[in-house]
């Protein structure tokens, strides 16, 4: 009777990096533009290093460390690829922080990436958060063209 007084189950996929927020579709990668892994955004990154999304479990972290999958506490599973063609570095100018099975918080580091090296090689790092079973959420907002800082600003508004 009284459920517009009930709280709706609001949740905040957090900015994973500092950096500019770019719509998906202009990243310069057909797979992630044209949304074959799923719905999602982009951060141009300004900085190094590279942070959980939300609370959850790390699922996925190839031997190449340039991206990792996770799985959140409500059950949205997210993949962070970070750059574009960065798996043919095979792990040079990646560090990782975590491993498959870890539990992480929004506010812990995953990754570290070497800027500079992996730009003197003319990589693109802009870096691309896909929510893989994106169907199974309603998107509110993804917070495209805006100036973020990692663990602090939201990038999309789950309703």
């Amino acid at each position: 009777m009284l459920n517009f007084f009930k709280k709706k189950n609001k949740f905040q996929v957090m900015a994973v990096a500092n950096g500019k927020t770019l719509d998906i579709t202009k990243v310069n990668d057909p797979i992630f533009s044209q949304k074959m892994m799923g719905e999602g955004i982009a951060i141009v990154l300004d900085g190094n290093d590279i942070y959980a999304p939300c609370a959850g479990e790390i699922t996925v972290l190839p031997e190449s460390k340039h991206a990792f999958g996770m799985k959140c506490e409500n059950g949205m599973e997210i993949l962070v690829h970070v750059g574009i063609d960065t798996v043919n570095l095979q792990g040079e100018g990646f560090e990782a922080f975590k491993a498959v099975g870890d539990r992480v918080d929004c506010h812990d580091k995953i990754l570290s990436v070497d800027r500079e090296l992996i730009a003197s090689k003319g990589i693109d790092l802009t870096t691309m958060i896909i929510i893989l079973n994106h169907t199974n959420y309603k998107i509110d907002k993804m917070h495209t063209d805006v100036v973020v800082k990692a663990s602090s600003d939201p990038i999309i508004d789950i309703g």
